[in-house]
């Protein structure tokens, strides 16, 4: 049958075209009888093959000519009636459909068709239509619109209607339109009015594009090339008409060529280490608009890559260069992201956010399990690395917009915020949100900032002297960009250690940025005394005293010199701020918003409610605001008698109720560093005891001046000590009585103080603090416990914490058992990234740096094995300790508090056997 179907349509055809040259208005079959006589099989024919289709595409693309068409076109053309005789039935069902377009195949090869017939139903039409728009070309168009006059059509002055225009009435193509759609080829030369007059320009490509769309758009059938007449400009009454699109495309060529030509730094290639940086052309964003936090991304990251101190002051001064001039408002959150603060220490607002919970935020945006974070984690140290790595083969169905530095710094604060039951999971949805919109490096100081450290080695002072550079050379409020022009190298560093001085100063007076950075940009450096001074109520740095082996050193220090000596109480360092309040026109003290502060600037108000119970009877009537130095002792009121550490440490940290406290307290005043509206830090010791003791009251067992004792001999101070170490202290504190020494040094530890402590004057001199960064299992008797610690002291200039010794002496059993289970609170799966330890002395359970202990030792020695203070005294070796012996826990220090490496080399310099071997003297007395 398949057989018999191929070769009845060729012959068909041919049949019927030979039918016509004979008698063209005679059909070859004139009824459907006499079509399923001849052709029996006709009924049963469902599809048209390929082989039919392409016999059909030969007739049709192959025309006669147009002189030919015109002699042998009869007038009355009967081919309708064939295809009316051939129509089926009205279409009810697939069958019928499949038998139409058999049908529809046999109407068509007719080549003319008589205007006066009438149309086939509707079904077939549709079917008809169906079938032209697979078999024309793209450019098909709609006989009656087009100007071309098609060689089949009728002229106009024939009486008879056109087919043409009854096209839509009637949808079964004539020939005039089979005709057109065989001439689809030639639309390339078809040319309308409105072209010839472009005739003698050049075309370009978008204009043959147009001109194609228009003829589609005059085609009722659809067409979707359409739509490129948007993109080519079109041409009205010889005008060029440009769309919106076009001008939008046109205006970001412009701002990408402005880009390019260097008007805008693209913010991935912004650079702050180059040498002749300018403020405004190196910058990445345009003035008055937010900081990228890109741009300080990039800043830390050129920061890390680099360990000399000069060199990152400038890149940080370059970069507070342009926030100054193009946006000031963004200098205190750049500040603050900088030294990984999102307020000031006394208002005790942390991120608390737990490493595991990072982990699960960047696990749920990477799609990645906790079990692989950790992993990655244990493998690089790093959490933020591996959260850079994980953002950067991220993708996203929609790119959040880029993140801007105080949008990063508000969100922190609003995490630092959160509390209550849900705070958890709000917490890890605003760090998603900040996560994925984080690009290159800036997940990976993010991700730093939330655990709390940045770990690039940038302290707080080198950003201070960055910030004076940075005012120095571009002035806040002036139009002037870089002052050094002009200035020798020496003249522009004078400027700039005046100001870091001024800066450095004010900072320790008034330790607040909201109140310092402000003050900077509208009046300048040198009016930040006059508007930032000490205020109570904001907590300075105290000042801390060098350690010192021998009584023969401390008349060294002060020969020549007044000076006295006090106790050195064994207790916890305590800042006292009463501020004042008008009362009847009358200033008096505001007893109710007193507060305590810790060395660290923690806020102990609530640790100490029995302290602020007891104000009144301190102060005298004179006194209308004062801000006190202290040590808090733990006292036996009983026996009147001062305890150990040990004792004060078991009192509760926070939120403490006067009813409930059973370690009683006696408050040892030793300086007066505000009275009245004045600030005494930069009066004499001499000036500040006397105002001390003239303004306050003692009370025994409560509040007491330190006892003191002003010596000029040897024997005298040797006298003192041991009364001090009878009366259950520590040692003694030396301080300079009078002259331009005796000053209270904010924030330093100065050579005016020393402290010289009972049972080291033969060894170091003073213990250490250290940091417990490992633990070894036990062996024997201390199997299930720790048997050994590795130790490190802290170095704030690198950030690093660095192995000092190991210990495993000065522990008892119950030691040993307590510090065990507290330790096991902060065990971690490897070292951190900012250990440094030689492999040989690996612990076998490393822990987060947060236990402090105070240790002593023999001496200290060059080791190669341990990192403490390697660089400073030897470029190979660092420090050890020798023979180093278990003493306390010391809970009111944090792990940024223990020992410097500065401390360290210090005391392994100022040793008799190393002492003359050193060439010159290394002096570490500076700002902490």
């Amino acid at each position: 049958m398949n057989c018999f179907n191929r070769l009845y349509l060729p012959c068909r055809l041919v049949i019927t075209g030979a039918n016509r040259l004979v008698n063209p208005s005679v059909t070859f079959i004139q009824s459907s009888t006499h079509r399923s006589f001849l052709f029996p099989c006709i009924e049963t024919l469902q599809v048209r093959t390929m082989a039919q289709k392409s016999i059909m595409s030969f007739f049709k693309i192959t025309p006669k000519k147009d002189a030919e068409i015109k002699k042998e076109k009869p007038e009355n053309d009967t081919s309708l009636e064939d295809a009316e005789m051939i129509e089926p039935s009205p279409v009810q069902n697939g069958k019928a459909k499949r038998s139409s377009k058999r049908q529809r195949l046999e109407s068509s090869s007719s080549e003319s068709q008589s205007p006066e017939k009438e149309s086939p139903p509707t079904s077939v039409t549709k079917k008809k239509v169906k079938r032209q728009r697979i078999e024309s070309s793209e450019s098909e168009s709609e006989p009656t619109k087009s100007p071309e006059k098609s060689p089949e059509k009728s002229p106009k002055k024939s009486p008879e209607k056109s087919p043409a225009k009854s096209t839509e009435a009637s949808p079964v193509p004539s020939p005039v339109k089979e005709i057109k759609i065989e001439k689809t080829e030639n639309v390339k030369t078809y040319q309308s009015p409105k072209s010839k007059k472009a005739k003698g320009k050049k075309e370009t490509k978008n204009e043959n594009i147009a001109k194609k769309a228009i003829k589609e758009e005059k085609s009722p059938l659809p067409k979707t090339k359409s739509v490129k007449v948007e993109k080519s400009p079109l041409k009205e009454n010889g005008k060029d008409k440009t769309p919106e699109k076009k001008k939008e495309v046109k205006d970001v060529k412009k701002e990408v060529k402005k880009e390019k030509e260097g008007e805008l730094v693209p913010e991935t290639e912004y650079d702050p280490t180059k040498s002749k940086y300018h403020p405004i052309k190196d910058a990445c964003w345009a003035p008055k608009q937010p900081v990228p936090y890109l741009a300080l991304a990039k800043t830390l990251e050129a920061i890390e890559a680099i360990s000399a101190r000069l060199k990152i002051i400038e890149i940080l001064s370059n970069y507070f260069r342009s926030v100054i001039v193009l946006t000031p408002e963004d200098l205190l959150p750049s500040v603050y992201l900088c030294l990984n603060q999102i307020a000031p220490a006394y208002h005790s607002l942390e991120l608390g956010i737990a490493e595991t919970y990072l982990m699960k935020a960047i696990g749920q945006c990477t799609g990645r399990t906790l079990a692989q974070m950790k992993a990655a984690a244990q493998k690089t140290g790093d959490l933020g690395a591996v959260a850079e790595q994980a953002r950067s083969t991220q993708r996203t169905m929609f790119t959040p917009p880029p993140l801007k530095a105080r949008a990063v710094f508000n969100a922190l604060k609003e995490i630092a915020g959160m509390t209550g039951q849900a705070s958890v999971t709000k917490k890890i949805g605003k760090i998603q949100s900040l996560y994925v919109a984080c690009r290159f490096s800036e997940s990976r100081y993010l991700i730093r900032s939330l655990e709390g450290k940045l770990r690039i080695g940038l302290a707080e002072q080198s950003v201070l002297q960055a910030l004076a550079q940075a005012a120095a050379t571009s002035p806040p409020g002036s139009d002037v960009l870089d002052a050094s022009q002009g200035l020798s190298t020496a003249e522009f560093k004078a400027i700039v250690d005046e100001q870091a001085l001024i800066i450095k100063t004010t900072y320790c007076e008034c330790p607040n940025y909201e109140m310092i950075i402000p003050v900077l940009l509208e009046h300048g450096v040198k009016a930040l005394p006059h508007h930032c001074r000490l205020t109570p109520g904001i907590p300075l740095k105290p000042m801390l005293a060098h350690p010192t082996k021998g009584v023969h050193e401390v008349l060294n220090r002060f020969e020549g010199t007044r000076f006295t000596c006090e106790y050195k109480y064994d207790g916890e360092r305590a800042q006292i701020h009463v501020p004042k309040t008008e009362t009847e026109g009358k200033e008096v003290a505001d007893l109710a918003k007193a507060s305590i502060f810790s060395r660290n600037q923690e806020n102990n108000t609530t640790k100490y409610p029995d302290i602020l119970q007891r104000l009144p009877s301190l102060l005298k009537a004179e006194v209308s605001s004062c801000v006190l130095d202290c040590e808090a002792v733990a006292y036996d009121t009983v026996n009147k008698q001062i305890l150990p550490f040990q004792i004060l440490s078991t009192r509760k940290r926070k939120d403490a109720s006067a009813a409930d406290i059973k370690v009683q307290v006696c408050v040892f005043v030793f300086d007066l560093l505000y009275l009245n509206g004045r600030a005494l830090v930069r009066e004499p010791l001499e000036e500040r005891r006397k105002l001390l003791r003239e303004n306050f009251n003692e009370v025994e067992g409560e509040w007491q001046f330190a006892t003191a004792k002003d010596c000029s001999s040897m024997d005298e101070v040797q006298q003192f000590l041991d009364d001090a170490v009878k009366g259950s202290c520590e040692g003694l504190m030396v301080k300079t009585l009078e002259g331009e020494h005796a000053r209270y040094d904010i924030a330093r530890r100065s050579h005016n103080w020393l402290k010289l402590k009972k049972d080291y004057l033969e060894g170091v001199g003073d213990t250490i603090d250290v940091v417990v960064i490992g633990g070894y299992h036990g062996r024997g008797k201390r199997r299930g416990v720790y048997g050994g610690f590795l130790l490190a002291c802290h170095d704030a200039a690198s950030e690093e914490y660095q192995a000092l010794c190991k210990i495993g002496t000065g522990f008892s059993d119950e030691d040993l058992q307590s510090l065990t289970e507290k330790l096991q609170e902060h065990v971690v799966d490897a070292p951190r990234n900012y250990y440094r330890y030689d492999t040989s002395h690996a612990a076998d359970v490393w822990f987060a740096p947060a236990c402090v202990w105070e240790i002593r030792c023999a001496d200290l020695s060059l080791s190669p094995a341990h990192r403490a203070a390697m660089g400073l005294v030897d470029p190979e070796r660092g420090v050890s300790l020798r023979f180093p012996r278990f003493i306390r826990v010391r809970d009111d220090k944090t792990p940024e508090q223990a020992t410097s490496a500065q401390q360290i080399a210090q005391m392994y310099l100022s040793q008799d056997q190393v002492k003359n071997s050193t060439s010159k003297p290394v002096n570490f007395d500076d700002f902490y």
